[in-house]
């Protein structure tokens, strides 16, 4: 648990520190953050909207832009 009270979680893909963390809310949001700039806040997401993201992720839709 970090210091805000939620467990955020990175890839076992990352390296060195180059890595976008996620947490569940109590909300139910799932936050999204950078991990080299924890301060900089947040992002909420709807389980719903990240299920899509994650779901267009795994099909390739995202390939040109890593």
């Amino acid at each position: 648990m970090s210091a805000d009270g939620l467990e955020w979680r990175v890839s076992s893909y990352t390296d060195n520190g180059t890595c976008v963390e996620v947490a569940a809310a109590p909300s139910g949001e799932i936050l999204v953050r950078n991990s080299n700039r924890r301060d900089a806040g947040t992002i909420g997401f709807t389980r719903a909207e990240m299920a899509a993201w994650i779901k267009g992720v795994k099909a390739g839709e995202f390939d040109d832009l890593a």
